[in-house]
């Protein structure tokens, strides 16, 4: 009888893959664990898990010898680690294999509200650059002043990339970081009202909900541009969505979404946020080391070893 569960909407790949190394039961949600038979509840010992679905600590005590959640992604917040800690359940994630190309994401997204590709490209493809002629004149992006929400893996490399564009670089974090001469800020707020640019990279979570609040983005002012690649709930969107439609801010570029996929329509009718469907990490190599390092931090686990990367 297989010792593992694994749950969520996994590929084909990473369903082969998961198949082939542990034989697990496989459930699209956390939903489907009262319906298993008990022997098998009571066999299980560790779950790889993937989704933005709760897992909490009534999920949990429907595997009784549970002892290790292995999650798909470096965000966690799904998953009730104080449950699991009260449980005895390790939780691991997949840190570092997805930075770069988040950071990346964050970049490019920043560069297209900028200079405003989404619309420039419509502008070519419609053919009103020949009936028309040159598209309006918009942003510079490259030497302005970037600020940081959360300087943590991913917040570091997006600083990396944007020092390269002759930019200022200041920072939030819980603690001020050994950096280049980069600028610490104690609180958002003050962040905010220094720079041009306001890229969200904090940990999702009770603790960061609202944390880019209506305040912050007052202080960010008409020619500020928000950047968000870490959870939608960081930022109170209907004050998000009041600036952007009263244009308090000069725009936004998002990748994630209160509700996602389910966004709020008001998004829709905006010309000055660029929207992208939570793909920060949706590239075919990341998500191949992603799934890799969940697999591998299962493995350990039924082999009794140390864990890879565990976060409690």
């Amino acid at each position: 009888m297989s010792a593992t569960i694994a749950i969520g909407p996994y590929s084909e790949a990473d369903h082969a893959a998961l198949r082939d190394a542990f034989a697990p039961v496989f459930l699209d949600s956390t939903a489907g664990l009262s319906g298993l038979d008990a022997a098998v509840r009571d066999a299980t010992t560790a779950v790889a898990f993937k989704g933005h679905h709760a897992f909490d600590g009534a999920a949990m005590d429907l595997l009784p010898n549970l002892a290790l959640i292995a999650n798909f992604g470096v965000g966690y917040d799904a998953i009730d680690v104080s449950a699991a800690n009260a449980r005895g359940i390790k939780v691991t994630n997949t840190p570092d294999v997805l930075n770069d190309d988040v950071a990346d994401l964050a970049v490019a997204m920043l560069i297209m509200r900028g200079r405003e590709m989404e619309h420039a490209t419509k502008w070519a493809r419609s053919g009103e650059w020949k009936e028309k002629g040159e598209y309006r004149l918009n942003r510079k992006v490259n030497g302005g002043k970037a600020g940081i929400v959360g300087l943590g893996r991913i917040g570091r490399e997006i600083a990396d990339r944007l020092a390269a564009f002759k930019m200022d670089i200041h920072y939030f974090a819980r603690s001020e970081k050994e950096t280049p001469g980069w600028t610490y800020h104690a609180d958002p707020v003050s962040l905010a009202r220094e720079v041009d640019y306001l890229i969200v990279a904090l940990v999702g979570g009770p603790d960061t909900v609202n944390f880019v609040s209506a305040e912050v983005l007052e202080a960010l002012g008409p020619r500020g541009i928000v950047v968000n690649i870490s959870r939608g709930s960081t930022i109170d969107e209907g004050a998000l969505l009041d600036a952007l439609e009263q244009d308090r801010i000069y725009g936004a570029a998002l990748d994630v979404f209160v509700g996602e996929p389910d966004i709020d329509p008001r998004f829709y009718a905006l010309e000055n946020v660029v929207l992208q469907p939570h793909q920060g990490s949706g590239t075919v190599e990341t998500r191949a080391e992603m799934a890799r390092l969940q697999r591998d931090n299962v493995a350990a686990h039924l082999a009794g070893e140390a864990l890879l990367t565990p976060v409690n």
